[in-house]
């Protein structure tokens, strides 16, 4: 069985000891966190694992195969690294690092070690997206014309990362996944409405080679939460409410075009059917680590690889240099060659 350190048991460390714990795949050999108080938690919920504050001796401890990291993003690298250089395979929360450079770094050392590297974006393994990526993988949206997502509410206030390195990059990482082509550009503005606090509202622009374009809401000062995805395609229309509880993706046949007539492109309308394809319910964390246990026992490639992290974080990047120079769009190609 594959014996789990998870660092950090401060807000997402609970879920990856849980869901860790209930796969029955592997067990929770101990967990780090300098906090005193949240290892008295740990030790209620997990009484049979060992407990430290010294994260770098969880990291060094022989009885350790895979690391699970949970701590404040600028703290990534630095921990991920020290895991790799130990040995240990390495999931790691959202997003794997706070430079593009420091990315590139540890999925550098991960393939030199054939260890793997995990990024845990879970939104990737919700049943919700993981049916729109069939339904654009078997051609039934035809060309994808936009992506239009609204992801907002009020706080969870970081004060480490801005809006869009903590709420964006659930989107960056979903067109990832879903359209398999980098953007060529990012144009983003944003702004921060309370004192000491990191930007809390932005809105983001992402253009791509195939004319396919993205805009992002993301808010942490909304009076409601709302997460809600428009997928337009040639063929078909997409609605994606993670809010609902019941039919979260609905699929329209609806959509417009031109006649091919020179003198006569008047545009035409198709109205038919929604139909709501049928989701599992199974939690989208514990497919993730399931993903990540299965790829230490075979040796593939996760779902949600290094290589997905660090196109993630390169156009975190972008949208930040975007956003300082009043949403003027950054090319991604420059961005990677300069970094």
């Amino acid at each position: 069985m594959i014996r789990i350190g998870i660092a950090g048991y401060g807000y997402w460390g609970p879920n990856l000891a849980r869901a860790t714990a209930e796969t029955g795949l592997a067990r929770v050999e101990m967990i780090a966190d300098r906090d005193p108080e949240a290892l008295r938690r740990a030790a209620q919920r997990h009484p049979e694992a060992r407990l430290t504050q010294d994260i770098a001796a969880m990291i060094a401890d022989p009885a350790v195969d895979a690391v699970m990291i949970a701590t404040p993003v600028h703290t990534h690298h630095e921990l991920a690294l020290a895991a790799l250089m130990a040995a240990k395979h390495v999931l790691v929360e959202k997003p794997m690092a706070d430079t593009a450079a420091r990315a590139a770094r540890l999925v550098e050392e991960a393939a030199r070690r054939a260890l793997v590297l995990q990024v845990d974006h879970t939104f990737i393994h919700t049943p919700a997206v993981q049916a729109i990526a069939r339904l654009i993988g078997a051609g039934e949206l035809g060309e994808i014309y936009y992506y239009d997502s609204t992801r907002v509410n009020l706080g969870l206030f970081q004060r480490d990362v801005s809006v869009v390195w903590d709420l964006a990059v659930h989107d960056f990482a979903i067109l990832d996944h879903l359209l398999g082509a980098a953007p060529v550009a990012i144009s983003a503005s944003s702004a921060g409405f309370l004192t000491d606090s990191p930007e809390n509202m932005a809105h983001l622009t992402v253009y791509y080679d195939s004319g396919a374009m993205a805009h992002l809401n993301v808010n942490w000062l909304a009076p409601v939460k709302i997460r809600q995805t428009l997928i337009g395609g040639s063929r078909r229309m997409v609605i994606y409410d993670d809010m609902q509880t019941s039919e979260k993706v609905k699929v329209y046949d609806r959509g417009a075009s031109c006649g091919t007539n020179p003198l006569d492109r008047r545009v035409s309308y198709r109205l038919g059917d929604m139909h709501a394809p049928a989701l599992s319910s199974k939690e989208a964390l514990l497919s993730g680590i399931e993903d990540f246990l299965g790829c230490i026992d075979t040796g593939r490639r996760p779902v949600t690889d290094g290589e997905s992290g660090l196109r993630v974080v390169r156009m975190l990047e972008a949208a930040t240099l975007s956003s300082r120079m009043r949403g003027i769009p950054v090319d991604i190609g420059t961005l990677k060659e300069a970094s």
